[in-house]
């Protein structure tokens, strides 16, 4: 066995490091996270240390480690455990000589968490490729993973320059979301549904997270970004994977990813028409749950020549054998009066309702929440009284709540090598292929901006596939 801990089980001596230990990620949801497994899982001997330019201390970090597990609701005495050894290290992630005295640092095998905005990272990604780590040291990156195709293919061969691909997690809170997780419950436990789920019955399918939420002090972040680049280029995506893959055979990382990878090389613009099926628009001053939000042009910090949309929508195509033909509207939008966070399948109509049935057949639809942990599916009855007329129904449930927060789903992966929610290096450059074409017509202005009340609906919705 090598010095790093071997494979860096549960029980085993290994030593997280968070580059950007001040920054909002780390306290509002990488430690709550952290707090939670650590709590519920066996997973001991974890040194957890944090790193940042300012200058700070031990006891400063472990106060901040302790809040933050309290936060999540985690306690005990592994927990304890944990805020007790860990440990501040005052350092410039892009500086050689800091990051040598980063890596000194480490008991067992070596986990760096990169908690940074993604151009600081690169750079010291470029910094760690020059000084070497230890072998066995695992990398953990949050989207976006580069800006562009060609981009994402550098930043994947600078890693592979000094760790191997399996030591890499590109990591996706969404994809440690409960709700997210029960769509492969729901899809490959229900022969009753699993069958209908092809181009034969259903119609179309809406991937949509509108969200009640402005810019919530993130207009430096978000200006720059974007709705198409935060949300749909990297959660939806992913979402979309998981909800269109063929069924794999275990759930083991290898197959779970070669089944996403599968369905992202498939997807394409509809028709390859962004003008067409693509939309983008940005919020105007509106209500929102009884609270005021000025036009996003007027919050502080935005700069209106920018163009930046608060709402994206794409229509795509999955060419694959189960879904060609079959429409999937990607759309997330903020500001929303009503948010809707769900995936949709629309079945097509019956192939015959017999002479007789009177009342209107709406077609069925299986609904699956991301936000509102719920499974509703929309059927026709026979209605009261008259038998022969139908009446539409739901049956409606709700999932349980999942026994780790997103990010504590996410560092399990990492710390217990269990890596279906990783992002893999060719998904990463798909899904920018994916998004490169109505990137383009934006910029060039082929796409025009549309604009909606805060508050509102949004821009009409195009349910049910392409207009």
């Amino acid at each position: 066995m090598s010095a790093d801990g071997a494979r860096g089980g549960t029980g085993r001596t290994q030593t997280l490091v968070v580059l950007g230990a001040n920054g909002d990620l780390t306290a509002r949801l990488l430690l709550p996270g952290l707090g939670g497994l650590v709590a519920s899982s066996s997973l001991s001997g974890l040194h957890l240390v944090g790193s940042d330019r300012g200058e700070g201390t031990d006891e400063e970090w472990r106060t901040l480690v302790a809040g933050a597990f309290a936060e999540g609701g985690a306690g005990g005495a592994a927990v304890d455990a944990v805020v007790r050894d860990a440990r501040y290290v005052a350092a410039d992630a892009t500086d050689e000589d800091d990051l040598r005295r980063l890596l000194d640092c480490r008991r067992g095998r070596l986990t760096l968490y990169f908690a940074l905005p993604a151009a600081v990272t690169v750079e010291a990604c470029r910094a760690l490729s020059r000084i070497g780590v230890p072998e066995g040291t695992r990398l953990v990156l949050e989207k976006p993973f580069g800006t562009d195709a060609a981009s994402a293919t550098a930043l994947n061969d600078l890693l592979h320059g000094f760790v191997p691909e399996d030591h890499v997690h590109r990591v996706d809170h969404f994809l440690g979301m409960s709700t997210v997780l029960n769509i492969l419950g729901v899809r490959f436990a229900n022969r009753v549904i699993e069958p209908l789920l092809t181009s034969e019955h259903v119609a179309a399918v809406d991937i949509v997270f509108d969200e009640t939420l402005g810019l919530e002090g993130r207009a430096g972040f978000y200006d720059a970004t974007g709705a198409l680049r935060d949300m749909l280029q990297s959660h939806l995506l992913q979402v979309l994977a998981l909800v269109a893959m063929p069924a794999p055979s275990t759930l083991d990382p290898v197959d779970v990813r070669d089944a996403k990878a599968h369905v992202l090389r498939a997807t394409h613009v509809w028709e390859h028409d962004p003008e067409r099926f693509s939309r983008r628009a940005r919020y105007t001053a509106g209500t929102v749950d009884g609270r005021a939000l000025p036009s996003y042009t007027d919050e502080p910090g935005i700069d209106p020549a920018r163009e930046t949309e608060t709402l994206a929508e794409i229509v795509l195509a999955v060419d694959t054998w189960r879904w060609a033909g079959v429409p999937f509207r990607v759309r997330s939008g903020k500001a929303i009066g009503s948010p809707r966070q769900e995936v949709t399948f629309w079945f097509k109509a019956p192939q015959h309702v017999p002479d007789g049935l009177a009342g209107e057949v709406p077609g069925n639809r299986l609904r699956i929440g991301i936000g509102p942990r719920r499974l509703r599916l929309d059927l026709n009855i026979n209605g009261p009284g008259d038998p022969s007329t139908i009446s539409p129904v739901s049956l409606d449930t709700s999932f349980g709540p999942g026994e780790l927060l997103e990010y504590g789903e996410v560092l399990r992966g990492v710390l217990e090598d269990v890596k279906p929610l990783s992002v893999r290096d060719d998904m990463s450059v798909e899904s920018w292929r994916i998004v490169e074409p109505v990137l383009d017509a934006w910029r060039e202005g082929r796409v025009p901006l549309e604009e909606y009340p805060a508050g509102s609906l949004g821009p009409a919705a195009r349910e049910g596939g392409p207009s």
